[in-house]
């Protein structure tokens, strides 16, 4: 993992950013101020480590810019990929000290440059305290990133290899739109938790059947029918 300096950002604007958190209409004044005071927008380069290890406990963070991916990471090194994370996406499993339901170690780092909004862990825990919008929205939230992480759990143990592969792709077709994925196969690799070599290999039949097509760091979705047939989405 590449270890980078993250830069601390302090803007003119903070408010610009704090009224992107989902709970801010539903504080008030006095709330919003500890929140303004406990809160910073920090930068990360691409392959920064931003959260991990359960002595880590940076905070509830939103996303303002870029992509964050959430693993968890075995003994031996081996990577599995929960779910990512892109603008506008808050995530409380950074502040698991808070949520103390929350028992195993979530890492995260930075997919591509990012922007993220930290509200340090003291002031979080004192709102959820004290607000009771705030602590429905913690617990909200934990329970849907617990549904993202399970469904990467069902895809790892009862999903071939093909259907996988065919489920990612459709997936970032969807969400960006456009029908090539510009990602090396180790990429693609980590985000489904498989090996390079394995990728490579689906790949390479995926364009043999027609479906897509491979240029260096480059997949093109050739027959998106075919290849939603593959796949759960």
């Amino acid at each position: 993992m590449t270890t980078i300096a993250a830069t601390t950002i302090i803007p003119a604007g903070m408010n610009r950013y704090l009224e992107k958190l989902p709970y801010w209409e539903h504080l008030n004044d006095e709330e919003r101020l500890m929140v303004g005071e406990n809160s910073v927008l920090t930068h990360y380069d691409k392959g920064t480590y931003i959260h991990g290890g359960s002595n880590d406990c940076l905070g509830m963070i939103l996303v303002i810019s870029g992509e964050v991916r959430t693993y968890l990471m075995s003994e031996e090194g081996r990577e599995i990929t929960l779910f990512r994370l892109y603008e506008a996406d808050p995530c409380v499993l950074s502040a698991s000290c808070v949520i103390t339901e929350i028992t195993f170690d979530t890492h995260m780092v930075a997919e591509r440059d990012c922007d993220i909004l930290v509200v340090n862990t003291g002031a979080f825990a004192a709102l959820t305290e004290k607000n009771i919008y705030v602590k429905c929205f913690m617990y909200e939230l934990a329970t849907e990133r617990f549904s993202a992480v399970m469904w990467s759990m069902q895809q790892i143990l009862f999903m071939g290899m093909d259907r996988r592969l065919a489920t990612f792709l459709i997936g970032e077709l969807d969400r960006t739109g456009i029908p090539e994925i510009r990602m090396t196969h180790e990429q693609i690799a980590q985000h489904i938790s498989s090996a390079r070599e394995v990728v490579a290999r689906m790949v390479k039949r995926f364009a043999a059947e027609g479906l897509v097509e491979v240029s260096r760091g480059t997949i093109k979705i050739k027959n998106e029918e075919r290849l939603r047939k593959f796949s759960v989405i």
